[in-house]
């Protein structure tokens, strides 16, 4: 059996060049493919505690640490066989390569730029972070280019979520209005889900608009009671793929491709032509943001398919 140590903490969105002290909760979970090919070596997660709960009970990590000073002592003074390290922070990296390990594999700290840069299978991770329009029109998903890091095959590995939900469905539609405060331009405009609230109100389907915001149990529980999940794309679309929920996601200034929906998803984009999207983006630039651009209509429509499609089996 193996020893190995995964750093990932989601002070930095893997595939993305920007870096933030605000946690990253979407990109933790969605890591957690990379686990697959470990199932039968000891785990241990380096984490941020803010995501804490979103691995706890995972079935394939043996041991959770929280990022903190005595984390960061008691690991340097461990040895692994593998070290595994998806922060691109570049003082983060250069604690993952003084751990004594026999194989690394993700980013690594250049002494002489003091940056972060590619152990192999890590570079086209790098190219997208770099460069812009490479990331625009990349058509692989995240979860394929993760476990290429670790030269794994990619064949669909789904999300694994440690936390057992308390609840049963109850409702059919959940509205997950709300986005993470590193991307405000994800958000679908308030109005126009006060029109989808209309609709549905048509409509003989019962809805629930976001809830347990303040506590991540709380959330994942309220994501569970809902057989379907309106959303943009934020934590709550990879919760629900990890409940193996069905989802029509809204997006603009993001890559849908970046996203492997298993077969649940159905992706709703702006119904207008700009050459400006993706912007890859946290804040519009224009005078009208994309999001406007997707209709109520275009929305209800995409929910009713999926309970049409039920109802025909």
């Amino acid at each position: 059996m193996s020893k190995i140590l995964i750093i990932k903490l989601g002070y930095s969105e893997t595939i993305d060049s920007g870096i933030s002290s605000v946690t990253s909760l979407g990109d933790v979970l969605r890591t957690t493919v990379i686990l697959y090919p470990f199932e039968n070596d000891h785990v241990t997660w380096l984490v941020d505690e803010h995501a804490y709960p979103l691995l706890e009970g995972n079935p394939y990590i043996n041991r959770i640490l929280a990022y903190n000073l005595t984390s960061v002592l008691q690991l340097q003074h461990e040895r692994f066989d593998t070290v595994i390290n998806l922060e691109k922070v570049p003082g983060i990296c250069a604690f993952a390569d003084s751990i004594n390990a026999w194989r690394r594999y993700g980013f690594r700290f250049d002494e002489q730029n003091g940056v972060a840069e590619a152990y192999d299978g890590c570079e086209k991770i790098v190219s997208l972070c770099r460069d812009g329009d490479l990331k625009r029109t990349y058509k692989g998903s995240w979860q394929e280019s993760l476990l290429h890091v670790v030269g794994a095959e990619w064949s669909g590995q789904e999300y694994i979520l440690g936390y057992q939900p308390k609840t049963e469905e109850f409702y059919d539609v959940g509205l997950n209005w709300a986005v993470g405060s590193k991307w405000p331009n994800k958000s679908w405009p308030i109005e126009k889900w006060e029109e989808l609230k209309q609709l549905l109100d048509s409509s003989q389907l019962s809805y629930s608009s976001q809830q347990g915001m303040d506590n991540l149990h709380d959330y994942i529980d309220w994501i569970n009671s809902c057989r379907l999940l309106v959303t943009n794309d934020s934590l709550g679309l990879h919760i629900a793929l990890a409940l193996r929920k069905r989802v029509v996601v809204l997006y603009g200034p993001t890559n849908p491709n970046e996203t492997y929906f298993y077969g649940r998803g159905e992706v709703l984009y702006p119904e207008m032509d700009r050459p400006c999207i993706p912007c890859l983006e946290p804040v519009c630039s224009q005078e009208t943001h994309c999001m406007k651009y997707i209709g109520a209509l275009t929305v209800i429509s995409a929910v009713m398919r999926f309970f049409k499609t039920d109802m025909g089996k």
